[in-house]
């Protein structure tokens, strides 16, 4: 499959401009491929040559103006159009098209709980071709006018509203101007909940064997939805631009959603077949109002090039947060940004693969792939929480407005959004743009507090070279209540500062940052340093002990905190801890990166043994029944550090936790996958689980406990599941490798390390970037810290044909296995 580069695609613009697209598709013809037959209108601006994107399983003919082209003549995805005339045009291409199982182009899908098949489309970034014919670059923007012949029994959904018009056809009305990736269809058996807000059909959609599931939630989040299409209305002088709003939660998804218009796609593990809490709540809803913000800022005004990606997804990552926040019950999602979602943008940002939120070099579709990260989602976020309190939201808004105004459905660049922005203001937003937009790196700022007179000033040292403006918060000691910290106040500070700040008498603990308004590494002096470690439970505000515990996060990483100390704060002070993501970041942190790969194995016993008292405390905590969020928390962190069987073994086999909560099927696989990992499971029971729940995720369960149990040849089948044979899909793929690599199991799967170096690569080739990806973040060997592993890691990278998904992958990875092995040897005596 060849890639398409930013020159190709400019001088295409130049050339082409595209009208109308008819699409029709069959889905009648059989379970491994569909027919497609495209239509596109388009003029050529002058006399030349052009081409048209395809990735057929067989094309069967080609028509230009009438007139037949040769098939023979499609070369690497790419069919050519020579000798074209100025002026108008019709290509027609009637093609066989193959269903994918990797949740690329047209995805296909058979639910093993009543053997019901759905199949729907995620064409981004380029995966259109593997669909229909197109000319394939998000400025070549057309109206899509889809037409698709469906089994007896499903209906089809898509970009507008759809019609049956019998004997399984179905036709979707025409949108407006849209880029090729964002075309979508979705077929099958769908459970459907339909409504109307606004005088604009909404609907949310899943697969039958999930509609009780679906059926319970509905009301909430359609209530969500109506929420968060009001606030925008509230926000946006643009009225929603589409016909409709449906929401369909699809199997196997990659992405957490797409920004389809008209019909965004999600995975339906959103839709909770098992207990969640109310973080995980709040994280659908800002997924919800995530995609909802991509329909003016992604659709209706679109990036010309993959350069400014960034463009649609710090800005849809930015008001997802905010209107969650503004608009539904969850009033508090900065906190989970804070704790969780930021340390991806940090830690992204550390990486030699680091790239400027706004980069310039993006020179074709396959580097543009790689930049959907932390930098453009969660740095990007920061940037423009930081914008819009430099510049205000009163003017941040007004700059919104006017880019939509001056670009709704067509195509706009960065040096666009900033002459909208500046417009709205007089301050210096090109500048701004300069120093965040285009620059690498996390700044870190140090508070330096000095006497003065009997009172004392604060200076914010910064190592970096952003404007920040951001507050900091001042506490005291509260003399009611040992252990508790009250706010004096919050100072505003713009940095670099012109002259210290005057704070008064010297606080307890002064946080840089407080309210996490600004992007940077934040860093205690030692006095705040000693507070933490006796108070932090007892700051008055989550968020504050977000930024708090993220600090501490960062400072492990980069070697200044020993992990035995985040561990000792951890036990100290999470058992009092009341915010449900400041639990689950801390406890993901301390169990995933500082147990499983900062510590050595020899010190491993002990970091499970603290954490698996902490989760007891949890559990005593959270007896009376009143905190059932905290408590599941610490049911699936105490099942995921459990060292030895005889606890989870019996809540297994008697159904449930003492004092609750009932084992529902999430709670059952995962503690079949620890016991598994344990040795204290076998083939039997998990055929026998898989019998019990033989859904989609037993499946993948089943997978994953089969993948991780201590045998030889069940390392040996796991493996060829994954690297020999190709019959996995995307899901199976990732739960197969989340079993296997086990930091128990070291010994066992040793001659598996130097193996992923060669099978990933080839596997990468055959199979796309999807799985390319998936080998290089879940079958990578992260838990073999030491120097080998890092020597067969850059070997590989030097001297390997990596596909670009997997070359990223891994160079990330081993990054943070570097990191490791240095914290490891920086904290080994400790």
């Amino acid at each position: 499959m060849s890639v398409l580069t930013r020159d190709e695609a400019q001088l295409r613009a130049q050339f082409l401009d595209v009208h109308r697209y008819t699409v029709e598709l069959d889905l009648t013809t059989g379970d491994e491929t569909f027919a497609s037959r495209t239509a596109i209108r388009f003029t050529a601006r002058s006399d030349g040559d052009t081409f048209v994107e395809l990735k057929p399983a067989e094309l069967r003919g080609v028509t230009l103006d009438g007139q037949p082209l040769d098939p023979e003549s499609l070369s690497e995805d790419r069919l050519p159009l020579k000798n074209l005339t100025a002026g108008e045009h019709e290509l027609r291409v009637d093609a066989v098209m193959r269903y994918s199982r990797t949740g690329e182009g047209m995805h296909r899908f058979t639910d093993p709980s009543d053997g019901e098949t759905y199949v729907y489309t995620q064409m981004f970034l380029d995966d259109v071709q593997r669909v229909f014919a197109a000319f394939d670059q998000p400025d070549l923007k057309a109206v899509f006018e889809v037409s698709v012949k469906a089994p007896e029994g499903w209906s089809v959904l898509a970009n507008g509203v759809t019609e049956h018009r019998g004997d399984g056809l179905w036709q979707a009305a025409p949108t407006p101007l849209i880029s090729t990736y964002l075309v979508a269809v979705a077929a099958g058996p769908w459970h459907s909940v339909r409504t109307e807000h606004r005088g604009l059909p909404f609907g949310i959609h899943c697969r039958r064997s999930l509609a009780p599931h679906l059926d319970t939630d509905a009301d909430e989040i359609l209530d969500i939805t109506r929420a968060c299409f009001d606030r925008y209305h509230e926000k946006f002088e643009e009225p929603y631009p589409f016909d409709s709003y449906d929401q369909a939660f699809v199997p196997e998804f990659n992405a957490g959603a797409m920004e389809n218009p008209g019909l965004v796609t999600f995975r339906d593990e959103f839709v909770y077949r098992s207990a969640v809490t109310d973080t995980e709540r709040q994280t659908r809803a800002m997924v919800i109002a995530h995609e909802m913000a991509h329909m003016w800022f992604g659709d209706l005004v679109t990036l010309k090039w993959w350069d400014d990606i960034w463009l649609n997804e710090s800005f849809a990552e930015y008001m997802g947060y905010q209107t969650t926040a503004e608009a539904t019950r969850f009033t508090d999602p900065w906190t989970e940004f804070g704790v969780t979602r930021k340390s991806w943008g940090y830690d992204a940002d550390q990486r030699p693969t680091t790239h400027p939120v706004a980069p310039e070099n993006v020179d074709d579709t396959a580097s543009a792939l790689l930049n959907f990260d932390g930098i453009s989602y969660a740095k990007g976020a920061s940037a423009l929480r930081q914008l819009a309190a430099w510049l205000g939201e009163k003017d941040f808004l007004a700059g919104i407005n006017t880019h939509f105004t001056r670009h709704r459905f067509g195509n706009a660049t960065l040096a666009d959004f900033i002459d909208s922005l500046a417009s709205a203001t007089d301050r210096d937003v090109h500048a701004w743009a300069d120093s965040w937009l285009r620059t690498t790196g996390v700044d870190t700022l140090t508070p330096r507090i000095a006497p003065t007179g009997g009172t004392c000033a604060l200076t914010a040292d910064r190592a970096g070279s952003r404007p920040h403006r951001l507050s900091a918060g001042l506490y005291d000691h509260d003399v009611a209540e040992e252990g508790r910290l009250q706010l004096r106040e919050r100072i505003g500070l713009d940095v670099p500062q012109t002259a210290p700040q005057p704070i008064g008498k010297r606080p307890a603990l002064v946080l840089l940052n407080d309210g996490d308004l600004t992007y940077a590494k934040i860093r205690f002096d030692t006095a705040s340093f000693d507070t933490l470690r006796t108070s932090l439970s007892g700051l008055p505000d989550p968020l504050t002990r977000a930024i708090v515990w993220n600090a501490l996060r960062d400072a492990v990483r980069d070697g200044e905190l020993a992990p035995a100390a985040y561990l000792e704060t951890a036990r100290a002070h999470l058992p009092r801890e009341t915010d449900l993501a400041v639990a689950e970041g801390v406890l993901a942190f301390a169990a995933g990166q500082l147990a499983d790969q900062y510590l050595t194995l020899q010190d491993r016993p002990a970091a499970l043994a603290t954490l698996t008292s902490l989760c007891r405390d949890l559990l005593r905590r959270t007896e009376d029944g009143d905190h059932p969020g905290l408590r599941l928390i610490a049911v699936r962190h105490l099942i995921d550090v459990a060292a030895h069987p005889e606890t989870i073994a019996a809540w297994l086999a008697d159904g449930t936790v003492p004092g609750g909560p009932e084992l529902d099927p999430e709670l059952r696989w995962r503690i079949l996958a620890r016991l598994a990992v344990l040795g204290a499971t076998d083939e039997d029971a998990i055929a026998a689980e898989l019998a019990r729940d033989p859904s989609a995720t037993g499946q993948e369960g089943a997978a994953r406990c089969r993948a991780a149990l201590p045998d030889p040849e069940a390392k040996r089948a796991a493996w060829e599941a994954m690297f020999t044979s190709d019959d996995l899909s995307n899901y199976l793929f990732t739960a197969t490798a989340q079993g296997f690599w086990q930091p128990e199991q070291a010994e066992l799967v040793r001659e598996y390390v130097p193996r992923f170096y060669t099978d990933a690569v080839a596997v990468a080739a055959r199979r796309g970037p999807a799985i390319a990806v998936a080998a290089g973040r879940w079958c990578f060997p992260a838990h073999a810290v030491d120097a080998d592993n890092v020597r067969l890691g850059e070997a590989c990278l030097r001297e390997a044909d990596l596909t670009p998904a997997l070359r990223r992958t891994l160079a990330d990875r081993l990054d943070d296995l570097s990191r490791a092995l240095k914290v490891r040897g920086e904290h080994r005596a400790e």
